[in-house]
């Protein structure tokens, strides 16, 4: 399919290989597409879409052009498109580690987001992708954190973006990261590893945070939703040759091994965090370093790598094992 032409399903009319948005239409509104819009994305300025429509990034159910004052009555649902004026250029790319016709597998660098979101469209992995393969229908079957670096996995075909995730759901599928955090010994806890750290984790006030709630908090019989499997693997000497320079480092630091065994948001950090081990580089943990709107620093990446991811692929039966290239290091 040629870029900005349509198929036969309005959903993978790509733009720049940037899919559209579907919001739905209340039945019996007599509110303008402008005003519909306005009201249903407050977050969002008039004016920008108002640039939508004359950019012709705003259309109905049949992927026909709407103006701003045409009338929703009869209509079902609308697409639009997502754009960033702007936009900021990421300064490295993702690799691709494997691909088939079923599954392609990228090894992300930090910083870069999987889908569109936030100030990031065109770098996104997903469209960079779908622009570079030229695949309409790849879908992410999994996500990983835009400061976290290594694998994603995303399906090719629609019909079998749920097989895939069905793996995810039901805990199919074994997944191990990397971290650099400083070592035991620099917790207030008394820790010994390997361990296994469970707790319920909830959103926190500040919509860009997760947190765990405390044993006061917790309602009888109220079920763990997070647990991850942890071991320190290693003490990092700052000869290390994944060190390449030590002005910002603790005094002493260690490499750990996770493996999460459920997928809440920023799981993995909010857990370390709770061990008195925060990780290198977190701007959010345990104290908001950096607001959610501010550039990034590029010089001081989470040091946190989605390492190697292994299942048995449920369509081929074959038993799938990757692994990043990738190696954490502290600038």
């Amino acid at each position: 399919m040629v870029c900005g032409m349509l198929s036969s399903n309005a959903s993978n009319w790509l733009r720049n290989g940037v899919s559209p948005s579907t919001v739905g239409i209340p039945a019996n509104t007599h509110l303008s597409a402008i005003e519909f819009l306005a009201q249903r994305f407050p977050a969002i300025p008039r004016t920008v879409w108002l640039e939508r429509f004359d950019a012709g990034l705003v259309l109905n159910a049949k992927a026909e052009r709407m103006a701003p004052a045409d009338n929703l009555v009869g209509e079902s649902h609308l697409l639009y498109f997502r754009h960033v004026a702007n936009e900021p250029t990421l300064p490295f790319k993702a690799n691709i580690i494997f691909q088939d016709e079923y599954l392609v597998v990228a090894d992300k660098p930090h910083f870069m987001p999987v889908t569109p979101g936030g100030q990031y469209v065109q770098q996104s992995l997903l469209v960079q992708l779908k622009q570079q393969l030229n695949l309409p229908e790849l879908s992410p079957v999994h996500r990983i954190d835009r400061e976290t670096a290594g694998l994603v996995l995303f399906s090719v075909r629609a019909q079998d973006r749920d097989s895939y995730q069905a793996l995810f759901r039901l805990g199919q599928v074994e997944k191990t990261y990397e971290a650099i955090a400083g070592r035991p010994e620099s917790s207030p806890l008394k820790l010994g590893f390997p361990l296994t750290h469970k707790s319920r984790m909830v959103e926190d006030e500040q919509f860009f945070r997760m947190r765990e709630l405390a044993d006061d908090e917790m309602q009888n019989g109220e079920p763990f939703n997070s647990e991850t499997w942890i071991d320190c693997v290693e003490p990092m000497d700052f000869s290390d040759s994944a060190i390449q320079t030590i002005a910002a480092s603790p005094p002493s630091l260690a490499r750990y091994v996770l493996k999460p065994l459920t997928g809440q948001r920023h799981q993995l950090r909010v857990h370390m965090n709770s061990l008195g081990l925060a990780l290198m580089g977190d701007q959010f943990y345990p104290v908001i370093r950096r607001a959610a709107n501010e550039p990034d620093d590029f010089s001081s990446p989470l040091q946190l790598l989605a390492k190697s991811i292994a299942f048995k692929d449920p369509l081929t039966g074959v038993a799938r094992t990757f692994e990043s290239c990738r190696v954490l290091k502290i600038d």
